[in-house]
Protein backbone atom coordinates (compact mmCIF):
# COMPACT_ATOMS: atom_id res chain seq x y z
CA UNK A 1 0.00 0.00 0.00
CA UNK A 2 2.62 2.26 0.56
CA UNK A 3 4.57 1.81 -2.18
CA UNK A 4 1.24 2.26 -4.10
CA UNK A 5 1.11 5.89 -2.65
CA UNK A 6 4.67 6.83 -2.88
CA UNK A 7 4.29 5.77 -7.10
CA UNK A 8 0.94 8.40 -7.22
CA UNK A 9 2.88 10.97 -5.68
CA UNK A 10 5.99 10.36 -7.84
CA UNK A 11 3.86 10.41 -10.84
CA UNK A 12 1.81 13.16 -10.12
CA UNK A 13 5.18 15.21 -9.41
CA UNK A 14 6.28 14.11 -13.03
CA UNK A 15 3.11 15.82 -14.41
CA UNK A 16 4.09 19.60 -15.87
CA UNK A 17 2.95 22.46 -13.73
CA UNK A 18 1.15 20.17 -11.74
CA UNK A 19 3.85 20.22 -9.07
CA UNK A 20 3.76 22.90 -8.65
CA UNK A 21 0.98 24.79 -9.76
CA UNK A 22 1.33 27.75 -7.50
CA UNK A 23 4.32 29.87 -8.51
CA UNK A 24 6.01 32.44 -7.16
CA UNK A 25 6.06 35.17 -8.93
CA UNK A 26 9.18 36.83 -7.43
CA UNK A 27 10.76 34.05 -8.38
CA UNK A 28 8.98 34.13 -11.21
CA UNK A 29 10.43 37.86 -12.30
CA UNK A 30 13.85 36.30 -11.93
CA UNK A 31 13.27 33.50 -14.41
CA UNK A 32 11.48 36.05 -16.80
CA UNK A 33 14.87 37.87 -16.82
CA UNK A 34 15.60 35.32 -19.70
CA UNK A 35 12.78 35.91 -21.80
CA UNK A 36 13.20 40.12 -21.60
CA UNK A 37 15.38 40.33 -24.72
CA UNK A 38 12.66 39.89 -26.56
CA UNK A 39 8.91 40.25 -24.24
CA UNK A 40 7.80 42.92 -22.26
CA UNK A 41 6.02 42.28 -19.19
CA UNK A 42 5.17 45.39 -18.00
CA UNK A 43 4.27 48.16 -20.99
CA UNK A 44 2.19 47.18 -23.97
CA UNK A 45 5.00 47.41 -26.18
CA UNK A 46 6.40 45.21 -28.34
CA UNK A 47 9.95 44.09 -29.15
CA UNK A 48 11.40 41.20 -30.91
CA UNK A 49 8.26 39.37 -29.58
CA UNK A 50 4.89 40.86 -27.98
CA UNK A 51 4.60 42.01 -25.47
CA UNK A 52 3.23 39.90 -22.35
CA UNK A 53 1.02 42.11 -20.62
CA UNK A 54 -2.62 40.63 -19.97
CA UNK A 55 -0.85 37.36 -21.75
CA UNK A 56 -2.65 34.87 -18.63
CA UNK A 57 -6.22 34.47 -20.63
CA UNK A 58 -5.20 35.94 -23.74
CA UNK A 59 -5.98 34.06 -27.03
CA UNK A 60 -2.93 33.40 -29.18
CA UNK A 61 -2.04 35.90 -31.39
CA UNK A 62 -3.88 38.67 -30.51
CA UNK A 63 -1.82 41.71 -30.23
CA UNK A 64 -2.88 43.78 -33.12
CA UNK A 65 0.48 45.65 -33.18
CA UNK A 66 2.32 42.74 -33.65
CA UNK A 67 3.10 40.67 -36.72
CA UNK A 68 3.11 36.66 -35.76
CA UNK A 69 4.34 34.22 -37.45
CA UNK A 70 1.67 31.96 -39.39
CA UNK A 71 2.31 28.77 -37.26
CA UNK A 72 1.52 31.21 -34.72
CA UNK A 73 -2.23 32.80 -36.48
CA UNK A 74 -2.92 29.11 -36.84
CA UNK A 75 -2.98 28.51 -33.26
CA UNK A 76 -4.93 31.71 -33.18
CA UNK A 77 -7.17 30.51 -35.16
CA UNK A 78 -7.54 27.02 -33.91
CA UNK A 79 -8.60 29.19 -30.33
CA UNK A 80 -5.72 28.77 -28.34
CA UNK A 81 -5.64 30.75 -25.13
CA UNK A 82 -2.85 31.29 -23.28
CA UNK A 83 -4.37 29.95 -19.59
CA UNK A 84 -1.97 28.33 -16.98
CA UNK A 85 -1.63 24.97 -18.73
CA UNK A 86 -1.71 25.98 -22.18
CA UNK A 87 1.15 28.32 -20.79
CA UNK A 88 2.93 25.52 -18.64
CA UNK A 89 2.92 23.75 -22.32
CA UNK A 90 4.14 25.79 -24.40
CA UNK A 91 7.01 27.09 -22.46
CA UNK A 92 8.44 23.52 -21.84
CA UNK A 93 9.38 23.55 -25.22
CA UNK A 94 8.14 26.56 -27.83
CA UNK A 95 8.95 24.94 -31.06
CA UNK A 96 7.32 21.63 -29.98
CA UNK A 97 4.29 23.27 -29.35
CA UNK A 98 3.82 25.80 -32.08
CA UNK A 99 6.13 24.26 -34.98
CA UNK A 100 7.29 26.88 -37.35
CA UNK A 101 7.26 29.64 -34.74
CA UNK A 102 9.42 32.39 -35.01
CA UNK A 103 10.42 32.15 -30.86
CA UNK A 104 14.03 30.67 -30.53
CA UNK A 105 14.12 30.06 -27.27
CA UNK A 106 14.55 26.73 -26.10
CA UNK A 107 11.99 26.69 -23.45
CA UNK A 108 12.25 26.34 -19.43
CA UNK A 109 12.65 22.50 -18.62
CA UNK A 110 11.85 22.88 -14.72
CA UNK A 111 8.12 22.58 -13.96
CA UNK A 112 9.25 25.22 -10.71
CA UNK A 113 10.54 27.64 -13.18
CA UNK A 114 7.56 27.45 -15.31
CA UNK A 115 4.98 27.73 -12.63
CA UNK A 116 7.09 31.26 -11.48
CA UNK A 117 7.08 32.69 -14.44
CA UNK A 118 3.33 31.89 -15.09
CA UNK A 119 2.78 33.46 -11.57
CA UNK A 120 5.09 36.63 -12.71
CA UNK A 121 3.20 36.93 -15.81
CA UNK A 122 -0.53 36.71 -13.92
CA UNK A 123 0.79 39.44 -11.63
CA UNK A 124 1.54 41.70 -14.44
CA UNK A 125 -1.69 41.36 -16.22
CA UNK A 126 -4.22 44.34 -17.02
Amino acid sequence: MKMRVLLAVLAIAALPGLAHADGDAAKGEKVFRKCKACHDAEHKKNRVGPYLVGVVGRKAASVASYHYSDAMKAKGAEGVVWDEATLDIYLTNPRKFVPGTKMTFVGLPKAADRADVIAYLKSTGE
